[in-house]
């Protein structure tokens, strides 16, 4: 860096000077995060190694367009680069970097402030913006491609399951026997949506589809999405003993587990998550009161006593 740049760095305004030092810190952070998940990938996927390598070599650049501006060499962030390699190695890549992409959204926003100081960080700007994005969207993540699936298993276990959970509560009364009815009915529709997934998608295979799923694979990521769910659905009925406590435990775990889903597929896929969110909380309560109601008039009616 020159004198003249190094004279006009030194006279910014503190936060603007902070704020070029976090932006130099981020970058040379995310280099170090793609360079150590494209190892990670190498072997197994050498597509996505060579697009995280691609991505980390830019994220290299833009540190030394900064570097040049600060005329400081700075540490990358040992934790955050531990915390998003954590991340895409048990929820996939995409949605880790993703994430990480979105958490520098407000970053990008503070580069707006600064280029009057200095024009030439406007192409790390469009890079982030519009390259790095598009080469992201190229990560080929097998399960990705069977979302759809894991949704259907997933919407179908919560909306029925939850039902099933709040009519059996108030009919039974009995918290294992319950947990063991909901279990048996849980497996068994299950085992239906899974034939049913594979029906599906083998028929949508055989219509020439552009999709290339295998409904084998499509019918295990909906069946397990199922059980995953019943199993967490059932949980507090086998340790606790007052059954509307359960029944509330049951439906904050649906709530909890509708956020999480929603969150992740709106991060990995790009969609919106309020609305799908609202959506899904909206059906599972519905039915879950209309159950719940159900269960009411069916233990007055016929005089269920256990």
């Amino acid at each position: 860096m020159n004198q003249h740049s190094e004279k006009n760095f030194s006279s910014l305004d503190r936060k603007i000077q902070k704020r070029i030092f976090g932006a130099q810190k981020n970058e040379i952070t995310e280099h170090h995060v793609y360079m150590k998940l494209s190892k990670v990938v190498g072997k197994n996927n050498p597509k996505n190694a060579e697009i995280l390598t691609a991505i980390g070599k830019d994220e290299k650049t833009h540190y030394k367009k900064w570097k040049n501006i600060t005329n400081r060499d700075i540490k990358p962030s040992k934790l955050k680069i531990f915390f998003y390699w954590i991340i895409s190695v048990l929820f996939g890549l995409t949605f880790g970097l993703k994430l990480m992409e979105k958490g520098e959204k407000s970053a990008q926003k503070n580069y707006r402030d600064i280029i009057k100081y200095y024009p030439e960080i406007a192409d790390i700007i469009e890079d982030e913006d519009r390259h790095e994005h598009a080469l992201l969207n190229m990560l080929d993540e097998e399960h990705l491609q069977y979302v759809g699936s894991i949704v259907l298993g997933l919407n179908d276990a919560l909306v029925e399951l939850t039902g099933a959970l709040a009519g059996l509560t108030l009919a039974l009364q009995k918290t294992r026997l319950i947990a063991i009815t909901a279990f048996i009915t849980g497996i068994a529709a299950s085992f239906s949506m899974a034939a049913s997934e594979y029906l599906s998608t083998k028929a949508e295979t055989s219509a020439g589809s552009q999709e290339k799923k295998s409904p084998y694979k499509a019918s295990l990521y909906t069946g397990i999405a199922y059980v995953v769910t019943v199993v967490i659905l059932i949980l507090p009925y086998l340790f606790l003993q007052n059954y509307l406590s359960c029944l509330g435990i049951s439906i904050g775990a649906a709530i909890f587990i509708i956020f999480f889903f929603n969150f992740y597929i709106s991060v990995a896929k790009d969609l919106s998550f309020k609305n799908r969110f609202a959506e899904m909380v909206f059906i599972s309560l519905g039915i879950v009161g209309l159950s719940f109601g159900i269960g009411f008039l069916v233990r007055i009616l016929f005089k269920v006593e256990i």
